[in-house]
């Protein structure tokens, strides 16, 4: 490991925004009255890597808390650093695997999920966070009714989700698969997903590269079915950053 992880890492133990092993076994339940000491929203952001979207997110929206959800803790190093600096009291960064997120959060915790820039996971559809496999987990933590949002630069994986919103009847709020299009300038349901963007982001959106976008609420189920399609592949590498198409 670098040296420059290993000075991340350790400045990431001073920060009392991070929250990482060994983990409070109390946690679950208590993100209110615990850590942010208040009653408000709280939306996570799933993947966070550099907390961009965290960040951004709780300065536009002071009266929501944020806390932003990667095992990646250089990435993650990046945001926690500058909500200190700013001194955002409504954002939290957690380190763990988000197939675990359950252990960390009670029902009905979370009032909203973000997803911004996942990998596909092309390979094996219970790595996709936007899979029924994670959906279930989702159920458990979220209340009835909150708000998922995705963004990606992946065909792939807006094409799967596509079609898993398809075969489990949530309702869709918003969708498109070119969120800087023109005539989506005066729509303020996509006002969020157009108002904030990532580093990687704007890297993708110079090379002529469409963002998607879908949101839609976390309805009860009583079953699943996940999708068994064909699906093209993405013709680039998501973290490679070097478009092939």
């Amino acid at each position: 490991m670098g040296k420059n992880k290993l000075k991340k890492f350790a400045e990431m133990e001073t920060f009392h925004n991070v929250f990482q092993p060994p983990y409070d076994p109390e946690l679950a339940g208590h993100w209110r009255d615990r850590y942010f000491h208040n009653e408000n929203p709280v939306v996570l952001e799933l993947g966070c890597g550099r907390g961009e979207y965290t960040v951004g997110l709780a300065e536009r929206y002071p009266e929501k808390n944020f806390i932003g959800v990667d095992i990646k803790g250089a990435r993650m190093w990046a945001g926690a650093k500058e909500a200190e600096i700013k001194e955002l009291k409504n954002v939290a960064f957690l380190r763990t695997n988000i197939e675990f997120i359950t252990e960390f959060f009670a029902a009905g915790e979370v009032d909203e999920i973000w997803i911004t820039f996942c990998d596909p996971q092309m390979k094996k559809a219970t790595k996709r966070l936007t899979s029924t496999y994670f959906m279930q987990r989702y159920h458990r933590i979220v209340k009835p009714g909150g708000l998922i949002h995705l963004k990606t630069d992946s065909p792939f994986l807006y094409t799967y989700t596509t079609e898993m919103l398809r075969l489990n009847p949530y309702p869709v709020v918003a969708q498109t698969d070119d969120l800087y299009a023109d005539s989506l300038d005066s729509i303020g349901v996509f006002k969020d997903a157009r108002a904030l963007q990532t580093h990687y982001e704007k890297q993708w959106l110079d090379r002529g590269m469409k963002i998607k976008y879908i949101e839609w609420r976390l309805d009860p189920l009583d079953r699943w079915e996940e999708p068994v399609i064909e699906i093209e592949k993405d013709t680039y590498r998501s973290y490679g950053r070097n478009y092939q198409a």
